[in-house]
C-alpha cells in the first residue's frame, strides 16, 4: 500500500500478529464459505509463482501481509483485465507485487504496467517472483510518491492514454488521486479502487468501530464513497470482493 509504513507500525504494535484475523482483507465473515471460494475456484488456478509470492509475503510481514489483494479478488482482476483488452495500466500501491504480478501474468506480450510505490524494499522482495514468471519487461517500476508521479504524467501529456488504473493506497489519499487518474484513464477505462468498504466500518457509526487502525481511517472511505457516488464524470460499482473494490468508468 502506497506510502504506509508498515515497519514502523509493526514496531509500535507488538500484538498485531495474535489479532490476524481481524485484519484479514476481506468483509466475508463465514470462514467455511471463504474457504470453499478459495480452495473450489481461486486456490487451482493462482499461478504457481503467485501463490509463491503470496505465501513467502505471509511468512516475512506477517499480519501486514494482509495488504496483499485476496486471493479471489485476484482472480477476477485477473479475468477484468483480460475482458477489457487492457494493455496501458497503471498501479498506485505495490506492497511486494501480487496484484501487480496478478496484472502483468494477464496483459498480452507487449502489455504495459507503470507501478508506482514508495517502498522500493517491498517491491524488490518480490521482484524474483516476477521474473521468474516472465514478466518483468511488462512492468515499470517507479519509487515514489503517487501525487507527484501523477501530476507529472498529466503535465507531460498522458490525460487519457490508461486503459485500467489500480488503486491500493493510503485511503485518505483516494480523494486526491481520483482527480488524476480520472483524468489520465481513457474515456471508457477504468479505474479500480480497493478497500471501499473498509472491514466493514463503512457500515457503522464512527464510535461503533472499535478497532484504532480500522477507525482512523474509515471517515475517508466514507468520503470518497459518497464522492464517488456523486461524480458525473464516471459510473461506478461497488463489488463485495475482498475488502470492497469500487470500480469507476470513465465518462467524459
Amino acid at each position: 500500500m502506497e506510502n504506509f509504513d508498515y515497519k514502523k507500525m509493526i514496531l509500535e504494535h507488538d500484538d498485531l500478529q495474535a489479532s490476524y484475523d481481524d485484519y484479514k482483507k476481506t468483509i466475508l465473515k463465514n470462514d467455511d464459505l471463504q474457504k470453499y471460494i478459495y480452495e473450489t475456484s481461486a486456490y487451482p488456478k493462482e499461478h504457481e509463482q503467485l501463490k509463491k509470492l503470496r505465501e513467502a509475503t505471509m511468512e516475512k510481514y506477517g499480519v501486514w501481509s494482509n495488504m496483499t489483494l485476496p486471493v479471489d479478488e485476484a482472480q477476477f482482476l485477473s479475468m477484468f483485465v483480460k475482458i477489457m483488452n487492457a494493455k496501458k495500466t497503471m498501479e498506485i500501491g505495490v506492497f511486494t507485487g501480487y496484484s501487480l504480478l496478478t496484472t502483468a501474468l494477464a496483459l498480452p506480450e507487449d502489455g504495459k504496467i507503470l507501478a508506482i510505490d514508495s517502498d522500493k524494499d517491498a517491491y524488490e522482495f518480490g521482484l524474483p517472483y516476477i521474473k521468474k514468471a516472465g514478466t518483468e519487461h511488462k512492468i515499470n517500476f517507479v519509487a515514489s510518491d503517487a501525487s507527484s508521479v501523477l501530476n507529472d504524467l498529466v503535465n507531460s501529456g498522458e490525460e487519457g492514454t490508461f486503459d485500467f488504473i489500480f488503486v491500493d493506497a493510503w485511503k485518505n489519499e483516494y480523494l486526491k488521486f481520483h482527480e488524476l487518474t480520472v483524468k489520465l484513464v481513457k474515456v471508457g477505462g477504468i479505474i479500480a479502487y480497493d478497500n471501499t468498504l473498509w472491514y466493514g466500518s463503512v457500515a457503522q457509526a464512527e464510535k461503533e468501530v472499535e478497532d484504532e487502525f480500522i477507525r482512523s481511517f474509515r471517515n475517508f472511505v466514507v468520503e470518497f464513497n459518497n464522492f464517488i457516488a456523486a461524480d458525473s464524470r464516471v459510473e461506478s460499482s461497488i463489488l463485495s470482493i475482498g475488502d470492497g473494490v469500487t470500480l469507476c468508468r470513465r465518462l467524459r
